[in-house]
């Protein structure tokens, strides 16, 4: 049946204070019930600032029966564990990106959903903007003639030492922190079958986990994808495909505001064509797209999964990790580990 109450938080990290407890809060169907933390007094201010209650914990807020699902957002290290607990608990599950850190986690948690009649899902969002839609139907309605490669890139300034991103333990690094849209732009454009061929992890002075990398991936008929992304760069947020008559530039790819109007540059042989579209919040979008499957019971609503998991894996095995201290030394491929 549909859930009358589809989604609460696991985890206080800033992402869901931020942006999806009031999109869960403002979306239809969807009603925040219960606040999980191990801080008790975070978790007590956070209920009442949406009116739900609070538990201490992660497993009481899986206990609850008026929870029908749980939001994820705790580091990459944690998902795949509180996400099979709580399909174990008879919960939905929305995860925060990448759902886990291995391919083959991620099928068995696939199954388990499909086994136990329960959505799981990814909190990937820049797929329900409209900009990718409008570029989509652009690509096949031969704007730019045959798309021959994609190029992406987010990357992000410095972040503070402490920052948990930083720590290889809870899945730090930027692989799969800001690898992880990138990535998913090639299996939303370009579709399955590629195959990662060069791929390069560095790591900045003093840390721990890569802090910058790279990516080449082919399909079978030669179209490509060429994709960057890091935690020490000045903020770059761009897609582009590239085709036999022209190109489409979209600007703030992955992470735009509701507020936003976005900008997507058309420039083919008569010129450059900017297309303005209207405002649209990709966290809202996201959130009623996952209330919907939850109601319409599509265990895996969201086909890149598999695809980001194998491709993320692929990149990670085939990357030697650099250290951008002494860029002449090469350690072990990150898979040989």
């Amino acid at each position: 049946h549909a859930p009358a109450r589809p989604d609460r938080r696991i985890g206080l990290c800033g992402i869901a204070r931020r942006r999806m407890l009031p999109a869960f809060a403002g979306t239809p169907g969807v009603t925040p019930v219960v606040v999980a933390s191990r801080d008790a007094a975070r978790a007590a201010e956070l209920a009442r600032e949406f009116g739900c209650r609070h538990v201490h914990g992660y497993a009481a807020a899986l206990e609850d029966p008026a929870v029908d699902a749980v939001y994820l957002p705790l580091p990459a290290a944690l998902h795949a564990d509180w996400a099979q607990a709580a399909l174990h608990a008879g919960k939905h599950v929305l995860a925060e990106k990448p759902l886990t850190l291995d391919p083959g986690r991620t099928d068995r948690l696939l199954a388990l959903a499909a086994a136990r009649g329960l959505v799981v899902a990814e909190n990937v969002m820049f797929p329900h903007h409209r900009q990718h839609t409008a570029v989509r139907d652009l690509v096949r309605e031969g704007a730019i003639g045959e798309l021959r490669s994609l190029h992406a890139a987010f990357a992000v300034p410095r972040l503070p030492d402490d920052d948990i991103r930083y720590r290889p333990e809870l899945g730090g690094g930027a692989l799969w922190d800001t690898g992880v849209y990138p990535v998913r732009a090639a299996v939303h454009h370009l579709g399955g079958g590629l195959r990662v061929t060069g791929a390069v992890l560095a790591r900045g002075p003093g840390r721990r986990v890569d802090t910058t990398g790279s990516a080449l991936l082919v399909r079978d008929d030669g179209v490509s994808a060429q994709l960057s992304f890091g935690l020490d760069h000045v903020y770059r947020n761009v897609c582009e495909l590239w085709g036999t008559r022209g190109r489409i530039v979209i600007e703030r790819a992955f992470t735009p505001p509701a507020d936003l109007t976005p900008l997507v540059r058309l420039e083919d042989g008569s010129g450059t064509r900017e297309i303005r579209l209207a405002p649209d919040d990709q966290v809202r979008n996201t959130v009623a797209a996952f209330g919907a499957a939850v109601r319409a019971r599509r265990t895996c609503p969201d086909d890149g999964i598999r695809e980001q998991a194998r491709l993320l894996h692929a990149i990670r095995r085939r990357a030697q990790l650099r250290s951008a201290a002494d860029p002449g030394s090469t350690a072990a491929p990150y898979g040989a580990a």
